[in-house]
């Protein structure tokens, strides 16, 4: 496919997602049209990378689709200068568009993402590409069990999780600021579960809302399933 007919095809997706209701703000659209999907898609896929629908990375993990990573970047509620912690780097493709909506015209108050992979071939693959691609002061990946969150930069004012937990990961909660909002899927079905956000109020407390059913890769660790 060459550049024109990807652009095309891009211009086309953003259309259908704005559309069916998917993209709403217009920064998320713009961090749409900023990130190069293609680029973080193994070569056998670059064709692919503007269709609505789940592609494989390898190692058993895929990209989400372009819908639900807009459904996902709308309920964080990213704005420029937040801290997130994302849990499932896979490709890095949603790492970068969080990153578009962290940062800010002026450098010195870009926010920051913290992403964690547990696969180390993934991890490196993305953070190769992220840095290619300019992200690299913005995102920090690590390898790691992202069911235990990343104490060291904690708290955050957003986490977001890539993969489905069977219950919410405790050590996530204690990890997210006050005034903070989490988005993850959760349930123990293979390829069902149901997308929850739980906000944290500027006393601790917490309250949760559904956003229903998807599909995601299982999350691995000491708080999602064993290998």
């Amino acid at each position: 496919m060459t550049d024109k007919s990807l652009k095309e095809s891009k211009e086309y997706l953003i259309h259908r997602l704005k559309s069916n209701g998917y993209i709403v703000s217009p920064e998320v659209e713009r961090a749409f049209r900023k990130v190069p999907r293609e680029e973080f898609l193994p070569p056998h896929a670059r064709n692919s990378a503007y269709l609505d629908t789940p592609l494989r990375i390898g190692k058993g993990q895929t990209i989400s689709a372009p819908h639900m990573c807009a459904m996902m970047c709308e309920l964080l509620k990213l704005r420029p200068g937040h801290k997130l912690l994302e849990i499932g780097t896979g490709s890095g493709y949603h790492a970068a568009l969080c990153a578009e909506l962290v940062s800010s015209p002026d450098p010195t108050l870009n926010g920051k993402v913290y992403t964690i992979e547990r696969i180390a071939e993934l991890a490196l693959q993305a953070e190769q590409t992220l840095n290619r691609l300019g992200y690299g002061d913005i995102v920090k990946v690590i390898i790691g069990d992202g069911s235990l969150g990343y104490p060291d930069e904690a708290p955050y004012d957003r986490i977001l999780v890539t993969a489905a937990a069977p219950r919410i990961p405790p050590p996530l909660v204690e990890q997210l600021a006050p005034l903070g909002r989490l988005v993850i899927p959760v349930g123990e079905h293979a390829f069902w579960q149901e997308l929850i956000v739980i906000e944290k109020d500027i006393d601790g407390n917490l309250s949760k809302s559904y956003h229903g059913g998807v599909a995601f890769v299982p999350l691995v660790g000491k708080f999602g399933i064993t290998d």
